[in-house]
């Protein structure tokens, strides 16, 4: 059971990392706090590419915890 658990949590923690280094940076920078980057295109940010990979890091993200508690737990 452990070593089935230790295979889901690795690969939970490469998708994680391969979403996370997909995601492009934001350079909105300060400007960010005051709604100065604010567009049209920055509020139909729920459909894009982008939006998928941050959806895709919070759920492995999720699941790497879980895993690792679980884990934790089962030895």
């Amino acid at each position: 059971m452990a070593t089935a658990i230790s295979i889901v949590l690795i690969i939970a923690a490469l998708f994680m990392i391969v979403t996370v280094l997909l995601q492009s940076s934001d350079d909105g920078g300060i400007g960010a706090l005051s709604g100065k980057s604010d567009s049209y295109f920055s509020k139909a940010k729920s459909k894009t590419f982008e939006a998928k990979l941050a959806l895709g890091t919070k759920i492995a993200a999720g699941l790497f915890v879980v895993l690792s508690i679980l884990l934790l737990v089962v030895k």
